[in-house]
């Protein structure tokens, strides 16, 4: 019988994990019949621990031939386990659960704070994991649920899982007519659901155990149950931004439309295949709004692009963020200890161990980002488009308005209609608020009014065979893997000027900025023959954070925009949170990361 020792508690009762989840959690709650006929279908669980009650969930989902289209279940844990652990926890399951325990480990998150989202079986069962405390936590909880599975240690043990203040949380993502079920019978616990607004009652437990509780929601309380109906989005703008919400929306079953008059569809192959790109995650000592997003949209980006074909698929090469000085890299290995990550996704490296991993020389080491990417977004961006679901209209959009009956009509410079959609998606960086502007006030929202341009270039040198860097080298510039035959270096930043245009001085400046952190010698390409350039324009707020969300008083109206130097990052992740927002799924990122990106 698994036990905690910091608890002093076992973690499921003598029936065994199966039974007691089929008897308190599912019977509890009314499943499978309650999701019958349904599009999806929300639970929530207060104590992930070992899996069983998600296993047995998911298990008897897949046995019901009239369950619901998806299954949503979001789960708080604040001492999560190791992949490895869980296999050893999952032995002694039966059979027929062990397909889905392996699923579920092959999948497994690093032990990282925040939420974490894994799609199962095809994207039909997607399990919402949000490790850290609960009492904190159960704020930043962004779904609407129709099951709770209320398990945990003893509140004897545990009384903070069991709180006043974390039952209100729970009715805060309650949708109408929501029930809850547990194993306690404790009459404090009882007595707290009742005043958070369910009603409540004792049934028969199991196992000797005489009674548990079941409950549900107040007539009358509790959100609307979501509508993931098939929608028409267009989406305008067809870079990086567009493309990320096209994937993840074309995904749910949307028909997407994606309006541009030019992407990276309609450039020479040649081309589109010779630049490549890093997405590689921020780190800071106190983990701050940009790193927390960053780790999330890295998690998005894998989970979204691993399984692209072989031309549009990142590379998982790894990244080297590199000391720029000896103070910096004190400065690097204090924000590990402090941070407690585990080693397996960021680690410090020596000199000496960064260039056995680079093959290049790094004066003063780095950090380790085992998980960084390399892309080619052209290939990206190409592939995203060409997914099933997605339409793509190469044509420039002038104007927007408000359609009669709802939606948004879509309109060229004269007024003429092109199309019209259920919902409407800016995704066009710098030209978003003119678009903005006809439809609704921009001076309210100071984020878009302060939207600056920046231009920038990128050097790419012919690299022959060379293989040298072996990974993603980040600094005061970066320097990337060479592809197809070519090295890029990059990148310049160019607030005040008229033009976005690659030239030798940007070249220079470029060198000058790797030269400053590597060992230049042992890149045998950098810097030596012809330089080809690419410049364009960034769009970026103060804050260097993206614009994420929906428009306020503007109901179908989203924004995805302001992405600066971090397309890759933001990318992935902005399409699942406004497909999680539209659809009415938990959202992969706290609600205080959300706030903060905003259109505001």
């Amino acid at each position: 019988m698994p036990r905690s020792l910091e608890y002093g508690d076992v973690y499921h009762g003598a029936a065994g994990a199966l039974p007691q989840a089929r008897h308190v959690f599912l019977a509890g709650n009314g499943l499978p019949g309650r999701w019958r006929g349904r599009a999806a279908f929300t639970i929530a669980e207060t104590g992930f621990g070992l899996g069983h009650n998600f296993l047995a969930a998911w298990r008897a989902w897949l046995d019901d031939p009239a369950r619901s289209g998806r299954l949503h279940y979001l789960a708080f844990e604040a001492h999560p386990f190791a992949a490895q652990d869980l296999l050893r926890a999952w032995r002694r399951l039966p059979d027929e659960c062990q397909p889905l325990a392996r699923a579920l480990a092959g999948q497994w998150p690093g032990l990282l704070p925040g939420v974490h989202r894994l799609e199962l079986q095809d994207g039909r069962v997607v399990l919402t994991l949000m490790f850290g405390d609960i009492r904190r936590l159960a704020r930043q909880a962004q779904a609407r649920v129709d099951a709770f599975f209320l398990d945990g240690f003893a509140p004897r043990v545990n009384p903070d899982m069991w709180s006043p203040a974390v039952f209100g949380q729970l009715r805060r993502l309650a949708v109408a007519g929501a029930t809850a079920a547990t194993w306690c019978a404790a009459g404090q616990v009882r007595r707290d659901l009742r005043d958070a607004g369910f009603l409540v009652e004792k049934v028969p437990g199991i196992a000797g155990k005489r009674e548990m509780t079941v409950a549900v929601l107040r007539p009358g309380l509790g959100a609307a149950p979501p509508d993931p109906a098939r929608r028409r989005v267009a989406v305008v703008g067809g870079g990086l931004a567009g493309a990320g919400v096209a994937q993840a929306l074309a995904a749910r079953g949307h028909e997407v439309e994606v309006w541009d008059p030019l992407c990276a569809l309609d450039v020479d192959l040649a081309l589109r295949r010779r630049g490549a790109a890093a997405l590689v995650p921020a780190l800071s000592p106190d983990d701050d709004t940009r790193s927390r997003l960053s780790r999330a949209g890295l998690a998005r980006a894998r989970a979204r692009w691993l399984d692209l074909d072989e031309a549009a698929r990142p590379q998982a090469c790894g990244a080297l963020v590199c000391a720029q000085s000896e103070a910096q890299a004190d400065l690097q290995r204090r924000a590990l200890a402090r941070l407690g990550f585990p080693a397996d996704w960021v680690r410090w490296l020596d000199p000496a161990q960064a260039g056995l991993r680079a093959g290049v020389g790094v004066p003063w080491g780095g950090l380790w980002f085992a998980e960084a990417l390399r892309a080619c977004p052209g290939e990206l961006i190409a592939a995203l488009l060409s997914l099933p679901g997605v339409t793509r209209r190469a044509c420039a959009v002038g104007a927007l308005a408000a359609a009669p009956g709802g939606g948004w009509s879509l309109r060229d410079a004269e007024g003429r209609e092109l199309g019209r959609a259920d919902h409407l998606v800016l995704a066009n960086a710098l030209h978003a608020p003119a678009l903005l502007a006809g439809v609704v006030p921009v001076e309210p929202l100071a984020v878009l009014s302060r939207l600056a341009p920046l231009a920038g270039q990128v050097s790419l040198y012919p690299a022959g065979e060379a293989a040298v860097p072996r990974c993603v080298l980040s600094g005061r510039g970066y320097c990337l893997p060479p592809r197809d035959g070519w090295g890029v270096v990059g990148s310049t930043y160019r607030p005040d000027a008229s033009e976005a245009v690659a030239d030798e001085a940007g070249h220079q400046d470029i060198l000058a900025r790797v030269r400053d952190w590597v060992d230049a010698r042992d890149i045998p390409w950098l810097g030596r023959g012809a330089a080809v350039g690419w410049a364009g324009w960034r769009a970026a707020t103060r804050d260097h954070l993206p614009v994420i969300g929906p428009v306020p008083d503007r109901p179908g109206l989203w924004l995805a925009c302001a992405y600066g130097s971090r397309g890759l990052s933001w990318s992935a992740l902005a399409g699942d949170l406004i497909g999680a927002w539209m659809d009415g799924e938990p959202v992969p990122a706290e609600r205080e990361l959300v706030r903060r990106i905003a259109p505001r």
